[in-house]
């Protein structure tokens, strides 16, 4: 011990910290998975990772395009000629064609409604480094952004751990389905200033992460007029915006500033290739600024985390295919939009809703009826059966600063079709069982009940009865004692 208090003396207070937020249910249940994988094969009884949001459903069309374009890589004999040139770029605006591609491409997912400027594309270590490198350029230690709950867990790592800036939640709640409102809004703002905290931005998710809606072009509107008025950042997370598989359509905020009277210099887009594409191990995060100032620091700052040109190379070709891109977002939306209608209508069977959604790789499940009591505590308790008994590692609710015990972000889109049915099948047996439990509890309880009622009965005929010796056994027993 005497050893480990040295070395920690030793160390930063970043390396010495719990600022990385590791201590918290979301990653528990990725370490309880981690311990006890599922595998159909090698351990049926094993944990389904259900808390982690990739996007597997289609790659079969990723790597058919790999297959059909050998070029696109530098460590194919075809495309190994542009080996020496591609190694040894390292100019951290990043290669020409790569920039052109992502802007494209980001303006083909939001249905080319608008135009985005190569030249403003600034590379990161994925949205990860993306955020985290917005916060050191808008932020100062102790600053903050407000964010809408409920809220990725990861935001109090990407941008609190390193950077000191702290995060203000904005409560939303199930009664208008967790829209962001203006009193709520103005209620976190205000409570900010009461604590002495400078607010220097607003931070949004659009498609939602955990609730998988998205804001419309009303709400979208208010929060440009708010950060307006106030002259706060406006961050707009939109790793999701390709995932979109129902109606209504995605608005970017790049849309909504293109319609309003604001001032540009404060709207910020970070996106990423981990959740449209299914690319989480390319490390492909983009910071998107309308702010000079803020893209020349953040391109300076990217060289801590740049894309690797031959994953740039092959991004680069695959996004300038047009016809495969058409085919891949039609595609993964009609596969994402199966897959979701499955999950969903198989829990509404046994009476299991969750919240109307319409993106993301997640739903929004609601389990507070089976809760002994609205509290965090209960939530726990009920998440630690579903993690050590029904074997699912389902993301707790309060793990993303729900103000509400009983939600649960439920991944859908990162196993094949058989551990899909496998995790379904788990978590129905699951509710169901526990809806016998609740019958024979109520039937139990309505027995006594009736028996305490007949009791009782029996005691006012009896009392009422003049003719009662005071020495008869039935004068004597504990109800008539009793009063």
């Amino acid at each position: 011990m005497e050893f480990i208090m040295r070395n920690t003396q030793l160390l930063s207070k970043i390396a010495t910290n719990d600022g990385h937020g590791e201590k918290s249910p979301y990653f528990d249940g990725w370490k309880a998975y981690d311990s006890d994988p599922f595998s159909p094969r090698t351990n049926p009884c094993g944990v389904i990772q259900m808390g982690l949001a990739e996007n597997q459903l289609s790659f079969d069309l990723i790597q058919q395009w790999v297959v059909n374009h050998p070029r696109a890589s530098i460590c194919t004999a075809e495309g190994s000629k542009d080996f020496k040139e591609i190694a040894i770029f390292q100019d951290y605006h990043g290669l020409p064609e790569f920039r052109n591609a992502i802007a494209k491409f980001m303006e083909k997912v939001r249905g080319d409604r608008v135009t985005f400027d190569p030249d403003r594309i600034v590379m990161a270590g994925g949205a990860t480094g993306a955020h985290e490198m917005l916060a050191f350029c808008l932020a100062d230690p102790g600053e903050a952004f407000l964010v809408p709950t409920p809220y990725y867990p990861g935001f109090d790592r990407d941008l609190r751990w390193r950077t000191g800036v702290e995060l203000v939640p904005v409560i939303c709640d199930s009664s208008n389905n967790f829209k962001i409102t203006q009193r709520a809004l103005e209620a976190a703002y205000d409570k900010a200033k009461e604590s002495n905290i400078k607010v220097k931005g607003l931070l949004i998710t659009n498609p939602s992460n955990p609730l998988g809606t998205i804001l419309d072009r009303e709400t979208l509107t208010n929060l440009v007029t708010f950060t307006d008025e106030k002259n706060i950042h406006l961050v707009c997370d939109e790793i999701y915006a390709a995932t979109v598989f129902n109606k209504p359509s995605f608005v970017s905020i790049a849309e909504i500033i293109e319609q309003t009277n604001c001032n540009r210099d404060l709207i910020h887009i970070v996106y990423s290739l981990s959740k449209d594409m299914g690319f989480p191990g390319f490390r492909v995060g983009i910071v998107y600024s309308y702010n000079d100032a803020v893209v020349n620091c953040a391109r300076k700052m990217s060289s801590f985390g740049l894309v690797s040109t031959q994953t740039q190379l092959l991004i680069a070709s695959m996004l300038s295919d047009e016809s495969f891109l058409e085919k891949f977002i039609a595609e993964s939306g009609e596969r994402l939009a199966t897959r979701h209608n499955t999950f969903t209508r198989g829990l509404e069977q046994v009476g299991i809703g969750s919240l109307k959604s319409n993106a993301g790789l997640f739903f929004w499940m609601d389990l507070r009826r089976l809760l002994n009591e609205p509290t965090v505590e209960a939530e726990m308790k009920l998440w630690r059966i579903i993690i050590n008994e029904v074997k699912l590692n389902v993301s707790p609710g309060s793990s993303f600063h729900c103000s509400e015990p009983g939600w649960f972000r439920v991944c859908f889109a990162n196993m094949d079709d058989e551990t899909m049915m496998v995790a379904l099948r788990r978590i129905r047996n699951f509710v169901l069982k526990a809806k016998e439990l609740e019958v024979a509890s109520k039937k139990h309880c309505r027995r006594s009940n009736l028996q305490l009622s007949l009791s009782f009965r029996r005691l006012d005929d009896i009392m009422m009865t003049p003719r009662i010796s005071p020495h008869s056994p039935i004068a004597s027993s504990p109800l008539v004692r009793a009063t």
